[in-house]
């Protein structure tokens, strides 16, 4: 009999416990000993290729189990022999590190908050379907197979077996329940992105490489989780809580940025950018959360607020959270809570973002009243606290629209983002200030999104507010519990109009300002002119002045005077930041008793374009070579160029260095070859820098194909 148990005991998987383990009954050994023999468990079978297809998680991975809570999977268990009927099998779930948190399956229906299954046996088989609750715990689990004896005594029990649990917004119970099948696709399923910047009158785009199903991301995002303050406080808890969305978002939201915790990205909004990557050089979420891991869950330099939320995208569409990347321009940062932004003369500094980045997830809000579920503000950029974190959010854009800004979480703040009213101040020459005009359609413009039908822009601005000036949008104001500022009565409209105009001018070139005064009045008209052009980065902070001219100017009674102001890339190249904008200022102050006018526009610097070609066909695992071209557009020559290069299932982030100088006017040629990895639409991504040229992006698009063998035998051909 120990000569047979010792030949069962090596037959047996790794996945079984072994016999030091096992809780032996009171009767005698001889009998027991046999019927354990026969009832040997000899293997375990995820089924991982069908499950991961069923629960589209197969794009993650094709061998590991990877399922989405409130939907079945299937698991069979290999016996030594059939199962006798009085025999029982249990089936227990482990999560946490250490266990914190065990879960018994039911065996039978059980209720909705609970997991359960069912057996069918086919001689030395069993097939196991398990069902987990759609408010399940999302995370790593362990689960144990164990075979109890009639008297509850412990026969067999398997080793723990890993697999990962995500949310499922494919299922109707689960909060995250997003009904329409192409947005599913955009904001889950796609790993390629649009990131909208610039300005709200010349908006641009960047490509992103999100790269959710990439090798590792996954165990990467779930490792996010674990280092946050709360699981390293309180793990059991902690992990509890990840059931629910809003828990795991605020998480998120804290954990991206690296103020006050372990988070992923380090924040820097100027050079020098020592020690770590310029954020402009960043093309996608991977090489960022890949480095994180990596260096031990250091923070990664650095970030901005595309690149947060960027980040934060990638790892809530890897866990389930139906996500999409929002662009605000001219967003408001409402440092004082007054739903206003100020902005003082010619030594301001102004809280209006050239335009600013935060993703919505797709949630059901059981927390809060009815009305509020939907897309919900999430933000990364490390801005303001939320309970003690620099977070905020989720918050409810519908809350947003209609002022409810008395909702979970972090209300007020949104609202002044995309509706607060800007107020224009100047300093008189005994230091009192003198507002000269409120703004109240400026902040907020062109709020944008990636299209689920392509790459070109949605504008989900009427999401956000009611239309600017209209008077749903005032009452709307008033009902958020602010005084709304009323043009006076007895204002009569300013005789005199102030505008900047100018071309899209191309960064290294010399271009031209003008300032437009018309004269709408019947009398001639003398004033002041002071303009002045600074350059900014993309959140408004001042980097140094570019140019500066006061002049005296008269208006001659209904016509209009232009003034000329000539920028040299010598001078602006000097003070320009690595976004290359410009924001010029005109004050114009009147003769007599008459208030000044202020205005102001930004500047875009174009650059130039880079040419990418890749082959029509291409195949999985086969060798495919990109060829990159550009032009350098400058006066100057640029040294230490670089080209980085990555794509979602064509390769990871690579760098092909230019050794020689590239002088004014020269074309650079490089290329770069590789194998993709996985079939279907690809983004090929290419980012170039150098010492005077930064940031310069461009893609291409790759159609990665299976190739298909045929082959012939007796004459009948097979595919």
């Amino acid at each position: 009999m120990g000569t047979e148990h010792e030949k069962a005991k090596e037959g047996a998987t790794s996945q079984r416990r072994s016999k030091d383990d096992l809780q032996w009954p009171a009767t005698p050994v001889s009998v027991y000993l046999s019927v354990w023999v026969h009832w040997v468990i000899t293997n375990v079978d995820l089924r991982s290729h069908e499950n991961n297809l069923a629960h589209r998680t197969r794009e993650i991975d094709r061998e590991r189990l990877i399922v989405r809570r409130g939907q079945p999977f299937f698991i069979t268990l290999q016996c030594s022999d059939s199962l006798p009927p009085e025999h029982n099998l249990d089936l227990v779930l482990h999560l946490g590190k250490r266990d914190e948190v065990v879960i018994k399956v039911q065996k039978e229906r059980a209720a909705a908050d609970q997991w359960w299954f069912i057996q069918q046996r086919a001689q030395d088989e069993l097939l196991l379907t398990l069902h987990s609750p759609a408010d399940a715990i999302i995370g790593q689990y362990h689960l144990a197979a164990v075979i109890v004896s009639p008297d509850g005594r412990i026969l067999e029990e398997t080793d723990k077996i890993g697999f990962h649990l995500l949310f499922n917004p494919w299922c109707k119970d689960d909060v995250v329940y997003l009904p329409d099948e192409q947005q599913l696709q955009e904001y889950i399923m796609n790993e390629d992105g649009m990131i909208f910047i610039g300005s709200w009158n010349d908006i641009k785009s960047m490509s992103w490489n999100y790269g959710q199903f990439e090798d590792n991301v996954m165990e990467i995002c779930f490792q996010v989780l674990d280092n946050s303050k709360e699981a390293l406080r309180n793990s059991r808890m902690d992990i509890k809580k990840r059931s629910d969305p809003i828990y795991v978002g605020r998480i998120i939201a804290a954990m991206v940025n690296s103020n006050d915790d372990r988070g992923v990205v380090s924040g820097r909004w100027e050079e020098p950018y020592t020690g770590g990557v310029a954020p402009y050089r960043w093309t996608g979420s991977v090489p960022i959360l890949q480095q994180w891991s990596r260096a031990g869950v250091r923070a990664v330099k650095y970030g901005q607020c595309w690149v947060f939320a960027g980040v934060a995208c990638t790892v809530l569409r890897c866990l389930g959270i139906p996500t999409r990347l929002i662009s605000n321009f001219a967003s408001g940062h409402d440092t004082d809570e007054n739903l206003t932004i100020e902005i003082v003369s010619f030594s301001f500094s102004c809280d209006c973002r050239n335009f600013h980045c935060w993703v919505e997830s797709w949630m059901r809000r059981d927390d809060l009243p009815k009305g509020n579920d939907g897309w919900q503000v999430l933000d990364s950029t490390p801005q303001e606290r939320s309970d003690g974190e620099f977070r905020c959010g989720p918050c409810p854009v519908k809350a947003i629209k209609e002022g409810n800004l008395g909702v979970k979480y972090d209300a007020p703040f949104v609202f002044a983002e995309v509706n607060a009213d800007m107020v224009f101040w100047k300093i008189t020459p005994d230091g009192e200030r003198q507002k000269i005009k409120v703004d109240q359609q400026s902040v907020g413009r062109n709020i944008s999104t990636k299209s689920i039908y392509g790459n070109h822009r949605e504008d989900v601005t009427l999401q956000y507010k009611y239309p600017e000036g209209s008077e749903k949008e005032r009452e709307v104001y008033k009902k958020a519990g602010r005084r709304v500022t009323e043009p006076s009565d007895e204002a009569a409209e300013p005789e005199l109009q102030l505008s900047i105009k100018h071309a899209k001018p191309v960064f290294g070139t010399d271009f031209d300002v003008i300032v437009e005064l018309k004269n709408e009045g019947r009398k001639d008209t003398k004033a002041q002119l002071t303009i002045l052009a600074t350059s900014v980065t993309y959140n408004s902070f001042n980097l140094g002045e570019c140019q500066h001219k006061i002049t005296s100017v008269t208006v001659p009674a209904q016509q209009t005077h232009r003034e000329v102001m000539r920028l040299h890339y010598d001078d602006y190249v000097k003070c320009v930041a690595e976004n290359h904008l410009i924001r010029v200022k005109a004050l114009l102050e009147i003769s007599g008793n008459h208030e000044p006018i202020m205005t102001m526009a930004n500047i875009p610097l174009s650059t130039p374009e880079l040419f990418i070609q890749v082959p029509e066909k291409a195949f999985v695992r086969e060798r495919v070579t990109a060829h990159i071209s550009f032009i350098n557009p400058l006066p100057v020559p640029l040294k230490g160029g670089v080209f980085t290069v990555e794509g979602a299932g064509l390769l990871s982030s690579s760098k092909i260095h230019v050794n020689e100088d590239i002088s004014p006017g020269q074309k650079v040629f490089v290329k770069m070859s590789f194998n993709p990895v996985r079939t279907g639409v690809r983004k090929f991504l290419v980012d170039f820098d150098s010492d005077r040229l930064k940031g310069v992006k461009g893609d291409a698009i790759l159609i990665i194909r299976k190739r298909f063998s045929i082959i012939f035998f007796t004459g009948i051909p097979f595919v």
